[in-house]
C-alpha cells in the first residue's frame, strides 16, 4: 500500500478518568497509528454497525471512533489509545477522509468528490464491490483511498455510458456548421 493513501497519526501519552467505569484510562507511551480510508475499512465498519457508511445520517461518537479503529492498519494497537485522540487529531483524520486523492474533477467542480456525487443512492460496500467486479477492477483496489476508488467507478460509468442523443436544435446547428465548412473548403455557394 502506498504511503500517500495512508495517514499517520501520533497520539501522545495521556491519562483520562472514565466516570462510567469509575477508573482511570492511562497510556504511558507515544503511539503512532497508520490509517487507511478504504473499501476494506468501510466493509468492516458496516458489518458491525449494519448501516451504510456512505449516508447522510450523522454518526455517533462511538461510530466515529469505531471507524477510526476499522481504518487502523497498524498491528497490536492498545484499544485505550483511541481515547487519547485530540480534537486536532480528529480534524486531521476528517481532512484525510475528505481528500479526493486525485486530480479528476466532474463538471468542472474541483470540490465535488465522487462520494458526494453518489449521495442520492444507498451505497454499501457490497454495491461498491459489485461495481468493481462489473467494471473489471482488480480486487486489490479495495485498499485504495475510498474517494479515489469511487472516482474511478464514476469515470467508468461516464466512459461506458451510451452517447447522449442530440436534440433537434443541436443537430440542425451541427449540420449548418458542417455545410458552412464544406462551402468554405470547396468554394461553393450551395
Amino acid at each position: 500500500m502506498s504511503s500517500t493513501s495512508t495517514k499517520r497519526i501520533i497520539i501522545e501519552p495521556f491519562e483520562l478518568y472514565d466516570e462510567g467505569k469509575e477508573q482511570f484510562i492511562r497510556v504511558d507511551k507515544r503511539t503512532e497509528i497508520v490509517l487507511c480510508h478504504s473499501l476494506v475499512s468501510v466493509a468492516k465498519w458496516e458489518a458491525k454497525w449494519k448501516r451504510p457508511y456512505l449516508s447522510n445520517e450523522p454518526m455517533t461518537v462511538d461510530m466515529t471512533l469505531d471507524y477510526i479503529k476499522c481504518m487502523t492498519i497498524s498491528q497490536n494497537v492498545d484499544p485505550k489509545v483511541y481515547y487519547g485522540l485530540t480534537p486536532a487529531n480528529i480534524e486531521e483524520i476528517k481532512q484525510y477522509i475528505e481528500d479526493p486523492m486525485t486530480a479528476t474533477t466532474f463538471n468542472g467542480n474541483p470540490n465535488e468528490t465522487a462520494s458526494r456525487s453518489y449521495s442520492r443512492e444507498k451505497i454499501t460496500s457490497e454495491l461498491i464491490y459489485y461495481l468493481m467486479t462489473a467494471n473489471n477492477i482488480p480486487v486489490e483496489f479495495q485498499k485504495w483511498h475510498l474517494n479515489r476508488l469511487l472516482t474511478l467507478l464514476k469515470v467508468c460509468a461516464i466512459k461506458s455510458a451510451p452517447p447522449k442523443k442530440m436534440s433537434k436544435k443541436d443537430m440542425v446547428s451541427n449540420y449548418a456548421a458542417l455545410n458552412a465548412a464544406r462551402r468554405a473548403k470547396y468554394h461553393t455557394k450551395g
